[in-house]
């Protein structure tokens, strides 16, 4: 008899311990799942990393992109493959991409946290199978070509031709739009016309929303997204990002110098990584902003009023690195301004100042900004004009 009890007792603790393994398997699941939704609810901005992987386990694109739902304005930061440091994960300075193909997408998240000074809540991986498929799924991809591709790779093997024009491509001419490489142009180009492909996805995800995002059909498309969350939280996020304003939203990339190292073309950002992190912190800041300070891309005009050589020119790569267009760079009237000024010609106030914080300038004058039954304005394509003075070190003004 006293062996039963025992073997009963040993049964009963087996029975509790189960039930409360399964307890907490449950409110693992609960606590995963609502870490989206409850995110959301808390108006938290949602950050992501996206990659585009190629046939050879390789990424072909990486952007992270930030969305405040509230606002439904999002950013979109270009990681470009080359850009260099000494890498923690490696031991040793290369491109960046060489973490993803040798430690794969969970240390590849880290470092790029790293790089960009914030936390990525999810991945979303995609291979460019996988993204082919899901073109064609979602209708084809708009995007804008100037003129005609007709051309051949070095080796023969592949030809390329794509329509001029506003076109919708299909999966097999999106890859070709991703990976052609033309003779006459430049690695920069060539990284923009992903950018595009990136913008014109989640366009697509929009239009398609009615059928894509019903909880049946999304069990299909599920299968070409490999990620970090459950079913049920990505189809809640890619509900969520769909609804970024595409038209507002304009990629940005990292900026830095260009070194070679080993035999290889390396980016190394601007001001040792610090210029790309007050980026994302600015974009995310402006997402959150009341005042819609990012309604459109800002145009600036920037002058030296000083006697170093090549001012100008180093803060325009500094302005364009973080979303800014820089119409034109000159010399000022003369080359003794003390003090930095920025000179509103639009009468945006929340936009000057945004502006100002960047280079940490407070000396901004408001041009009278005459009607428009006036007649036109004088310097009508800039928005900003940047006169540098002597306490401006090529990134802060620096109070003397």
């Amino acid at each position: 008899m006293e062996i039963r009890r025992e073997q009963q007792s040993a049964v009963f603790l087996v029975i509790i311990l189960l039930i409360l393994v399964g307890i907490g398997s449950y409110l693992a699941f609960l606590l995963r799942t609502d870490f989206v939704s409850d995110s959301l609810e808390h108006d938290q901005v949602i950050k992501i990393l996206f990659v585009l992987e190629d046939e050879n386990k390789a990424a072909l694109f990486t952007d992270v992109f930030i969305y405040y739902p509230l606002s439904r304005k999002g950013a979109l930061f270009e990681i470009p493959g080359n850009t260099g440091a000494i890498y923690e994960s490696l031991g040793r300075v290369d491109r960046i991409d060489a973490i993803y193909k040798e430690k794969g997408i969970l240390v590849y998240k880290t470092e790029i946290e790293k790089l960009i000074g914030t936390n990525l809540q999810f991945y979303i991986k995609i291979g460019i199978d996988d993204f082919c498929k899901l073109t064609d799924l979602l209708g084809g991809l708009k995007v804008f070509i100037p003129s005609p591709v007709d051309s051949e790779s070095e080796d023969g093997e592949e030809l390329w031709l794509l329509p001029s024009g506003a076109v919708s491509l299909d999966g097999d001419k999106i890859a070709v739009y991703l990976r052609y490489i033309l003779s006459d142009e430049s690695e920069k180009e060539q990284r923009e016309r992903q950018q595009h492909v990136m913008v014109s996805f989640l366009e697509a995800l929009n239009r398609n929303r009615g059928v894509f995002f019903t909880k049946k059909s999304f069990m299909h498309y599920k299968k070409f997204l490999s990620t970090s969350i459950d079913e049920d939280s990505l189809l809640y996020v890619l509900s969520e990002i769909a609804n970024v304003d595409t038209e507002r939203l304009q990629p940005q990339t990292v900026t830095g110098s260009s070194r070679v190292v080993d035999g290889k073309e390396l980016i190394f950002p601007y001001y040792d990584g610090e210029l790309i992190k007050e980026s994302i912190q600015m974009s995310t800041t402006q997402l959150t902003a009341s005042e819609d300070v990012n309604s459109r891309i800002y145009v600036l005009e920037i002058q030296n009023g000083t006697m170093t050589q090549g001012l100008a020119r180093n803060t325009a790569l500094l302005l364009q690195g973080v979303g800014y267009d820089v119409l034109t760079t000159s010399n000022a009237d003369t080359t003794d301004y003390e003090k930095t000024v920025i000179i509103n010609h639009i009468g945006n106030a929340a936009a000057a100042k945004s502006l100002g914080d960047f280079i940490h300038c407070s000396n901004i004058i408001d041009e009278d900004v005459r009607p428009e039954s006036d007649g036109p304005q004088t310097d009508t394509m800039v928005d900003f004009t940047i006169i540098l003075g002597r306490d401006f070190n090529g990134r802060y003004v620096v109070e003397k």
